[in-house]
């Protein structure tokens, strides 16, 4: 297992390669660049010019790449065009910190919810209660974030007005009652977006669950745990639920990848000061250091958390140790 992990983690400083380099060839092969973006109607070529060269965007692509590198190593990631009193590193961490936050907790209602849904979908197999919980889950799926924002926004902040229509006030609230007791609760801000998160990923986690769940529930095992006798309840929680556990963690880096896609969307269109949001307005001015230090580690954490994802697979399933030790 330990040669399988050192194997695993030798690919990784491949895939970073593979992803900066491609995501730097392609930024300086498009349209522009930050030194015109940020002059706005100021356009005098000259200058320009002169700019470029001390920014040493005029060298080739393999001593431009070279350079970012060097000083990525370092922890140097370049200063900002968005702002530029800040380097990229003191404006990208706090951002990433927010949509960390939104993205834990979205993750975590969506198998909370998405899990007992599934297994109740393959409990009541052959009732209306499975097709309903599926058709209904993979209708919210089918809604596009882009149009399911919009309505969330008229329902609950013009009409009801229980929300705000965005922005971000960290994770938690206090509610005073009486003007005496405070409570902490939730931060309205939270809602909206973990809505237009969750929603529609709970289709994915749920029929993976409910077919896995179908599958064990047809092995011999689960028969013979039902001829000894055993209540449904201990063959579903002990057996089925259990076997059932590797295609769920599977499934923890796709919902962690929707989630990072939602994000780009969900940040921009509710204000929220997320990693999504900041990544789409350096890319609308071409802020090369920016977008080349998101990438870099957005790539890093998918990377990282697939690896995580395998190495969990040899402590539920023991066949996958001794496949990984071959």
């Amino acid at each position: 297992m330990t040669a399988y992990v050192v194997r695993r983690l030798a690919w990784l400083p491949i895939v970073l390669f593979v992803v900066s380099f491609l995501s730097f060839a392609i930024m300086r092969f498009g349209p522009g660049d930050p030194v015109t973006v940020a002059a706005g109607q100021y356009r005098d070529p000259e200058v320009l010019a002169r700019i470029r060269a001390e920014k040493g965007l005029d060298d080739s692509l393999v001593i431009q790449y070279a350079r970012w590198v060097s000083a990525a190593l370092r922890g140097d990631f370049g200063d900002s065009i968005l702002q530029r009193t800040f380097t990229v590193s003191e404006l990208m961490f706090p951002k990433m910190w927010v949509s960390a936050q939104l993205g834990v907790i979205a993750l975590a209602i969506v198998f909370v919810v998405g899990v007992p849904l599934g297994l109740i979908a393959a409990r009541l197999n052959g009732t209306w209660i499975d097709p309903f919980i599926v058709s209904s889950l993979l209708f919210l799926q089918a809604i596009p974030v882009l149009v399911l924002i919009p309505p969330l926004l008229w329902l609950f902040a013009l009409q009801f007005r229980i929300l705000p229509v965005g922005g971000w006030g960290g994770l938690i609230d206090i509610y005073w009652v009486g003007g005496v007791v405070a409570l902490p609760i939730p931060d309205p801000h939270l809602y909206l977006p973990l809505l237009a998160y969750t929603l529609g990923g709970f289709a994915g986690v749920a029929r993976l669950v409910r077919i896995t769940a179908l599958e064990v529930t047809r092995e011999d095992y689960i028969r013979t745990a039902r001829a000894k006798g055993l209540s449904e309840a201990t063959v579903f929680f002990r057996h089925i639920l259990r076997n059932s556990l590797l295609p769920i963690v599977t499934s923890v880096g796709l919902a962690l990848a929707s989630v990072v896609e939602g994000a780009f969307f969900v940040e921009t269109l509710l204000g929220i000061p997320g990693i999504g949001s900041f990544l789409f307005e350096a890319s609308r001015s071409r802020d090369y250091d920016t977008i080349m230090a998101t990438t870099v580690i957005i790539a890093f954490v998918f990377v990282l958390t697939n690896l995580i994802v395998e190495l969990t697979y040899g402590f539920i399933d023991p066949r996958v140790r001794v496949q990984a030790s071959r």
